[in-house]
């Protein structure tokens, strides 16, 4: 790695053999690919790619086993392993994995894979649609535990109220120790990333301070942003978010599933928004359309048993139309700072917002006949108990009782033969 490396959760040596293959499976294989990735469930990394290779035109053995991966997930009938074979073996050509490894070491990057022990465990969750492997780059090649990763995610064409509120929640995110989890597009994505990057370059101790609790030293830094990419992490897209990319590398970090050089398309960018889900606590949508990108991400985060929050706008805003949506759903919390969305992340009873306490009303804490009593005392001239009685619909003892109260709470007050509201 590279000398900007704060922390890496990839070991310098070791699983050679795994790492090659898993590196070339990202290349033969789209992602959610669930042919192949059931062939790697039964045969292992090693021995998919080596088979995918070989030339065989198929096996009996290796598909039944497949066919029982699959159905365990709900998948019915699939057209088989010939056909899958034939998807994966026009890109045996382009293989070269030991390249793709040193193109992204010379950029301060790596390969995560499974088998390594800075795998984010969060990625179970997708079961057989976990990916293959993570290409990284950055400053801090460490991904978070899922408790401490924040998804903001929402709308390309970003309205200032969304592009303020995002700013904000990533910067006080960041300050609460949390990592901030986007996609790296236009609109709400940068906003949330560039919030982020300003609360850690505004801690002058944020690099020289352990972020994690019982961290010994500042290698176990975490990083305040992560940008999860629908294509490869040596190209930094869309290319007007460029210079913001590059400072996410020299101050948190980029991921993608899929090798370097390969570029993204709608596939992609919507299983892009599956692992953004996955390895985060709590997804909030800031702003979105009423057909969005981020709905697709708030959907997964909802079938993962994540928590989901959306931020409220205007009701003439088409940028809150999906929000609105959510929440009138049930599928996300209503959220509208920082501290809420620290509260849906922490365990019941921890990261509590506190109460926003209000001025104090006269009727507070009073009972509905003491309520009425309290309607029907003049402000200025005194009235007798029978006319309150009258008014306020209530017999005479409980009147002379209910004032009898009023009175020692400073509410009512005697005048002549009479009474009135207090002063």
């Amino acid at each position: 790695m590279n000398g900007n490396t704060v922390d890496s959760a990839m070991p310098a040596a070791g699983n050679a053999d795994l790492r090659l293959a898993r590196a070339a499976l990202t290349r033969l294989m789209e992602p959610s690919d669930l042919a192949g990735l059931a062939l790697i469930a039964v045969a292992g990394p090693v021995d998919a790619l080596a088979f995918i290779r070989s030339g065989a035109e198929s096996s009996a053995v290796l598909e039944q086993e497949m066919t029982a991966v699959l159905a365990e997930t709900g998948t019915g009938r699939w057209p088989g392993l010939a056909d899958a074979l034939g998807r994966w073996r026009p890109r045996v050509g382009d293989l070269a994995p030991e390249r793709d490894l040193r193109m992204l070491e010379r950029y301060g990057g790596g390969l995560l894979i499974p088998e390594d022990p800075g795998w984010p465990r969060a990625l179970a969750d997708l079961q057989l649609t976990e990916p293959i492997a993570l290409w990284m780059r950055g400053r801090v090649l460490r991904i978070p535990g899922q408790e401490r990763c924040i998804a903001l995610v929402g709308s390309r064409d970003s309205t200032s109220y969304g592009a303020n509120v995002t700013g904000e929640m990533a910067s006080t995110l960041v300050q609460r120790g949390f990592t901030v989890v986007s996609g790296g597009a236009y609109g709400i994505d940068a906003n949330a990333h560039r919030g982020a990057l300003a609360a850690a370059r505004q801690d002058p101790g944020y690099w020289g301070v352990p972020a994690l609790e019982g961290a010994a030293s500042a290698s176990m830094a975490q990083p305040p942003t992560l940008a999860v990419m629908a294509g490869g992490v040596d190209r930094f897209y869309p290319s007007g978010n460029e210079d913001l990319l590059r400072t996410v590398t020299e101050q948190g970090c980029v991921i993608a599933e899929v090798p370097p050089g390969t570029n993204p398309t709608r596939y992609r960018f919507l299983q892009r928004n599956r692992l953004i889900a996955a390895l985060c606590e709590v997804t909030v949508v800031v702003e979105a359309r009423w057909r969005s990108g981020a709905l697709n991400t708030a959907h997964h985060a909802e079938g993962l048993s994540r928590s989901v929050g959306a931020v409220p706008g205007s009701v003439y805003s088409a940028n809150s139309a999906g929000c609105h949506r959510l929440l009138r759903e049930g599928a996300a919390v209503c959220v509208t700072d920082a501290a809420d969305i620290a509260e849906l992340a922490g365990a019941a009873g921890a990261n509590l917002a506190p109460e926003q306490e209000g001025t104090a009303a006269l009727h507070d804490g009073l009972g509905v006949e003491d309520l009425l009593l309290l309607d029907a005392l003049p402000l200025r001239s005194a009235t007798t108990a029978d006319k309150l009685s009258v008014v306020a619909g209530l017999g005479t003892e409980s009147v002379l009782a209910g004032l009898g109260r009023l009175e020692l709470l400073g509410l009512a007050q005697r005048q002549g033969g009479g009474w009135k509201r207090g002063s």
